[in-house]
């Protein structure tokens, strides 16, 4: 099994990203949050915490910034009814530091909020994990991203913009994009999802 990808990012998309090592492009599947981070470090060096999941019909990979973000990951796989694609979008759904603080005080009702969880799974959810979680540390992020996207990100929340929405749109912005242009063209592409 594939345990860790030291690599340079080659393309990021909405839902995986490719890492070339030695001359092949692993296509690895990843979170919107992990995503976003990734996609400011185009043509750079990366190394990726790598889940390798094998079905008959299927082999993929699932990628991690962080050894506590794939733990996470794995623990959310030990959940009645939660498969590694709905594990994804459940860690896309907010940063995992959130989603664990969620767990711990049993906020169901936060929990059911994350896509594709509805009430059922989220008591599921804090059933199974309550108190086994290795925490994530919430100011560990990737490396090397950009501080004025960072910044973006963090205005448009606090303007009420969903998470999700906020990182899924930073994640489509040029390097050198200001902190104004950023959250000028932000207010204009998101105000439709408050």
């Amino acid at each position: 099994m594939i345990g860790l990808l030291d690599g340079t990012v080659f393309d990021v998309s909405n839902d995986h990203f490719i890492l070339t090592v030695g001359g092949v492009g692993y296509d690895i599947s990843a979170s919107s949050q992990t995503l976003a981070d990734i996609h400011v470090l185009l043509g750079q060096p990366l190394k990726v915490w790598i889940y390798s999941h094998v079905r008959e019909d299927a082999f993929q990979l699932f990628g991690f910034l962080t050894k506590p973000e794939k733990e996470f990951f794995m623990m959310l796989l030990k959940v009645n009814g939660v498969g590694p694609k709905m594990a994804l979008s459940i860690m896309s759904g907010a940063r995992v530091s959130q989603i664990q603080d969620w767990i711990e005080a049993s906020d169901a009702k936060a929990l059911s909020a994350l896509p594709k969880v509805g009430k059922k799974t989220a008591e599921q959810i804090i059933l199974t994990l309550q108190g086994k979680l290795v925490r994530v540390d919430p100011k560990v992020k990737a490396p090397k991203v950009s501080e004025t996207h960072r910044q973006i990100s963090s205005a448009l929340v606090n303007l009420g913009f969903k998470n999700q929405n906020v990182d899924q749109f930073v994640s489509t912005l040029a390097v050198t994009t200001t902190i104004e242009e950023g959250v000028r063209e932000g207010l204009k592409q998101l105000s439709g999802n408050l």
